[in-house]
């Protein structure tokens, strides 16, 4: 995976918290998901934090395997849309398109 989960615990959401220096997004004291950008981990939709939001949903809950895989294809699909949303502004300099 592109953004592992290297630790192994009980993978329960306790506290959500991100280290910018690290890169890492914490989801209780000992584990957590390394290599997230911090343009990815402030990247919001409609207002909410995609990246903490999806977590602090699921607070209190031991994530299962499956969880842990969907959210790395999500930081994944944050890290692409951002790629993408560069490039069109760099292809189309001014809006409205003239």
């Amino acid at each position: 995976p592109i953004n592992p989960f290297p630790v192994v615990g009980n993978n329960e959401v306790e506290k959500v918290r991100y280290n910018e220096g690290k890169q890492q997004v914490y989801i209780n004291k000992t584990q957590y998901f390394k290599g997230v950008s911090t343009e990815i981990w402030e990247f919001r939709i409609g207002g909410y934090q995609v990246c903490e939001k999806w977590l602090k949903d699921r607070k209190g809950r031991k994530l299962p395997i499956k969880d842990i895989q969907h959210y790395q294809r999500i930081l994944l699909v944050l890290g692409e849309t951002i790629r993408l949303m560069v490039e069109i502004d760099e292809r189309i300099p001014a809006f409205p398109i003239e």
